[in-house]
């Protein structure tokens, strides 16, 4: 009796320990945190879609005691790194002639189709993790994330906000169509303090992992209603402080200087785009602690659309994408010098999915050290989606999401536009 449950025991841990799912990989160069330096010749040990263990050299699995069958992966020419984050995407739309009629004839089963083709497209970039701040669909996107995060389809770890919330008339409203034909607002229209702590608490109902709200007027509004504040003062803090109360953080859409500041005192986490700041703001950014996330290729994918394509947005848009598009590159200069924190995201979805990585070149660009965007695209923006415990970077007990190029991005950024290998929590997405 005791000699057969003791074989049973033992017949149960080896048929355990033969379902783990282990690999290695070889590193050639790897730099586990990009606040560091990187070191070459290292093993990265994966069971069952996490980091087990960092070890010098290159081992195998004879080296791991009753680790069965192990894959080795050989990156030994490579430089091997965390998986990138996007801070500011829409993973289930991109940009079109007159994106908004979409709304009439798309339905969120198509929205999340879509989104499911774009979603892959953003992994094989070499970005693992990305934060969704703002849907077309609700239901699509929380049906996207959910699906992949269960593993049945391709895609980068989304945290998502569902609708954006809105004033009446302000962007993120439809303004300008026929209520008959486009239909009634989403539950994320609101005016009044009252009214927006109703809106951000029907957003956690349905499951918004952080709430995205437009603190000003947006470029791509289909009126010629600016860029400056539109919420009030009391509103912006009605939103921050009912999401702050479910431990959900903030996003505010921002360009004016004046909507940034009101966003930046009323406690907000991160301040998208931020075209108008100046040194006053900066100062404003240093004292409440938030992220900028400067979305440099939004900036010139719609200079790029106003300039080179006629007819493709209307007369207002192209007015203000040609007036605030070139703003952007500066504003994030002045607020790296300044000592701001820096998060990276795209604005995917306004650019094409799956040439994010274009966004690092463009900080470069702007002012910002290599290392500074390779900490910008990693461990600043797992603090700023507050997943600092498993994503960010290559350590024990992290999801084993990393990436790897040819070339070595602290000497030319612009290798990482193609990585040769993408790993997201312990699948390979590219190889």
């Amino acid at each position: 009796m005791v000699i057969g449950l003791a074989l049973g025991i033992i017949a149960s841990n080896a048929t355990a320990a033969q379902k783990d799912s282990w690999s290695i990989i070889h590193a050639g160069t790897l730099m586990a945190d990009a606040r560091k330096a990187p070191v070459s010749q290292q093993s990265i040990v994966i069971k069952n879609g996490k980091i087990f263990a960092i070890r010098p050299g290159y081992i195998t699995g004879a080296d791991l005691s009753g680790a069965g069958k192990v894959k080795i992966i050989d990156l030994k020419n490579d430089f091997v790194m965390a998986g990138m984050i996007d801070s500011h995407v829409h993973v289930t739309m991109q940009i079109s002639p007159h994106e908004l009629e979409k709304g009439v004839t798309t339905t969120s089963s198509d929205y999340a189709l879509i989104g499911a083709v774009y979603a892959r497209r953003i992994l094989n970039a070499g970005f693992t993790t990305v934060r969704d701040v703002g849907a077309s669909s609700r239901e699509a996107i929380f049906a996207l994330r959910d699906i992949i995060r269960k593993g049945k389809i391709p895609g980068p770890r989304i945290l998502a906000a569902g609708y954006i919330i809105s004033p009446l008339g302000g962007h993120g409203d439809s303004v300008g169509y026929r209520p008959d034909v486009f239909g009634t607002p989403s539950s994320a229209i609101c005016n009044g303090a009252d009214d927006c702590r109703r809106a951000v608490r029907d957003q956690i109902k349905y499951g918004a992992d952080v709430i995205k709200y437009v603190a000003t007027g947006g470029v791509l509004t289909a009126q010629a209603s600016g860029t400056g504040q539109q919420f009030t003062d009391a509103e912006q803090r009605a939103i921050i402080d009912t999401a702050h109360m479910s431990g959900l953080k903030v996003a505010a859409h921002a360009h004016g200087k004046g909507g940034i500041e009101s966003a930046l005192r009323s406690g907000v986490d991160s301040i998208e785009h931020g075209s108008y700041l100046d040194k006053d703001t900066v100062k404003l950014f240093r004292k409440t602690g938030a992220y900028l996330v400067p979305t440099l290729l939004a900036g010139k994918t719609v200079v790029d659309i106003a300039t080179k394509k006629p007819g493709f947005f209307p007369p207002s848009i192209v007015a203000k994408a040609k007036q605030v598009g070139p703003l952007m590159s500066h504003a994030l200069n002045l607020a790296y010098k300044g000592g701001v924190k820096i998060a990276f995201g795209t604005d995917s979805g306004v650019s094409v999915h799956g040439i994010n990585g274009q966004e690092l070149v463009l900080m470069v660009k702007a002012g910002m050290s290599r290392k500074d965007v390779l900490i910008a695209a990693t461990v600043s923006a797992a603090d700023l989606l507050g997943r600092s415990n498993i994503i960010g970077t290559v350590e024990k007990g992290k999801s084993a999401d990393i990436i790897a190029a040819s070339g070595n991005p602290l000497k030319d950024i612009s290798t990482l536009l193609h990585p040769d290998f993408v790993m997201a929590r312990g699948v390979i997405a590219v190889e």
